[in-house]
């Protein structure tokens, strides 16, 4: 349903604050629906078409009991596509119309113009049509229960990707059988033949080309993180499947840039829809509901991490600190705790440097460049263990350092693991050989489990995966998990 034309009167109005203070979007649609139809456009990641699976159900109702218990409210969503839609609920008061609004003015600003979005599908609305067109085709042609099945195998694997790479292209052919390497040898008399072909000349020789078929058999020659690239093109898959596994990658390089710039990216909508808000849409009698909703949005969660809030303390922080000119060598140097305290140089370059930021960085390079010691102590940033005792996060930590290791590495992947395919001919039987990139943290047994099963079902043969565990006795030790047709293993290296 389009929005009434109060509403459409407030869009132009917030839009045109927006583009005044200097946001640059696509043209912004709105539907406006109930709350169970937000549910189920949140089931499906905002998009109102998908490929059938018992995923996006199990969402769905998880959302429903949520909000029919009162756990949860989806005040607004909108997506990344050109037009860029966006959804308001029947429900809501004026005020929190006009709040969504100039907050998707923020989201909508940071989709165009950040760089990790610049790879995305902006018409990502129609391909998702499109795969789950493909995919009940599929199931038509195959069977609901084998398609699925399929389906379930590769969204295990659909954070095996390079985020810092989208569609990146590997080139080579392991499959294929190759004669034994030998040497040519110079046609002569017999009399010459030892002095036109030396034998220590042809062994050396005949030594680089079995060690040039060798690597060529060790393929891929270096490390692979798009691990469902590799299956998609080496992988003994049908048709249909390499399909299927083409569009779950596709769908994973399309979401992967949110959730690398869920600080930043609700940290800007929540500044420009403060901004546009306090400045210039609020009537007297919303105050008290403005407040109250946008204090519940930037509120402190004891022991876990609101992106809301560290992104939009953060970004204010940075428009001060370039306002006043606390950055750089000379203020580094500064040793006197009152004079950086009381520093301004009046530089007024506070907003032009947060533009910088959106167009640039991503969360792990917007805490690691911005996040100070003196923002850490200001906000009360500790980090916090799980104690078993208490079944409860306590603080473990205040140290700055530790603060912001933690929450770098938390950030990093998705604090999903990094895993690359090493060798898809080991021990020259074509079985697929994956290297952990172990800090620290092991894997989830069970998942690793399910999840190399589901790893030997697409690629056909058995495969390994190199990790490390703790031992409280011996340290770190290198294990090596195995999976067959029939079973699985460990054994310590």
């Amino acid at each position: 349903m389009t929005i009434p034309h109060e509403l459409a009167v407030l869009q132009d109005e917030i839009e045109a604050h927006a583009i005044n203070y200097g946001l640059d979007f696509f043209e912004i649609r709105y539907e406006m629906v109930d709350y169970r139809t937000v549910n189920l456009l949140a089931a499906y990641d905002g998009f109102p078409t998908r490929y059938p699976h018992w995923r996006f159900g199990m969402e769905f109702e998880r959302l429903s009991k949520s909000y029919a218990y009162g756990l949860h409210r989806i005040y607004e969503m909108v997506i990344n596509t050109d037009p860029t839609y966006a959804y308001l609920l029947t429900s809501n008061l004026m005020v929190d119309q006009k709040l969504v609004m100039a907050h998707v003015c923020g989201h909508a600003d940071f989709f165009k113009h950040n760089f990790w979005f610049s790879h995305t599908n902006r018409k990502m609305l129609d391909e998702m049509a499109n795969h789950a067109a493909r995919i009940r085709r599929y199931i038509q042609r195959y069977g609901q229960e084998t398609v699925e099945n399929f389906i379930d195998a590769c969204l295990s694997l659909d954070n095996l990707i390079d985020i810092h790479a989208p569609g990146i292209r590997r080139k080579g052919n392991f499959m294929a059988e190759e004669e034994p390497a030998s040497v040519r040898k110079i046609k002569a008399k017999d009399y010459m033949d030892e002095y036109i072909n030396p034998p220590e000349f042809l062994a050396a020789e005949q030594k680089k080309l079995e060690d040039a078929q060798q690597q060529r058999k060790n393929f891929p020659e270096e490390p692979v993180r798009d691990a469902l690239l590799f299956l998609m093109e080496y992988a003994p898959l049908e048709n249909w499947q390499r399909d299927v596994l083409g569009i779950i990658r596709e769908e994973s390089y399309y979401f992967a840039p949110q959730r690398q710039t869920k600080i930043m990216n609700e940290g800007w909508a929540v500044y420009w829809h403060t901004t546009i808000m306090t400045n210039h849409m609020l009537q007297p009698n919303e105050i008290v509901d403005y407040a109250d909703h946008h204090s519940g949005t930037i509120a402190a969660h004891p022991g876990q991490l609101n992106p809301y809030r560290l992104g939009y303390y953060l970004l204010l922080d940075i428009e001060d600190r370039w306002n006043r000119g606390a950055f750089g060598t000379e203020y580094e140097r500064c040793n006197d705790r009152r004079e950086k305290e009381n520093w301004d140089k009046q530089l007024g370059l506070g907003r032009e440097k947060i533009f910088e930021v959106r167009r640039i960085y991503n969360d792990v390079g917007f805490i690691d460049a911005f996040l100070t010691e003196e923002f850490a102590v200001k906000h009360k940033l500790f980090s916090f263990d799980y104690n078993e005792r208490s079944s409860q996060y306590e603080i473990a930590g205040r140290q700055f350092r530790e603060i912001k290791k933690k929450l770098l590495f938390q950030l990093t992947n998705f604090g999903q693991p990094l895993i690359d395919v090493v060798n898809a001919n080991h021990k020259n039987r074509g079985e697929l050989y994956l290297v952990h990139h172990f800090e620290g943290i092991e894997l989830d047994e069970a998942y690793l489990e399910a999840t190399l099963k589901n790893l030997h079902t697409i690629w056909g043969r058995p495969v390994h995966l190199e990790t490390c565990i703790n031992d409280k006795e011996k340290g770190i030790q290198p294990v090596l998990h195995s999976q067959d047709a029939e079973d699985g293993r460990r054994i310590l290296l």
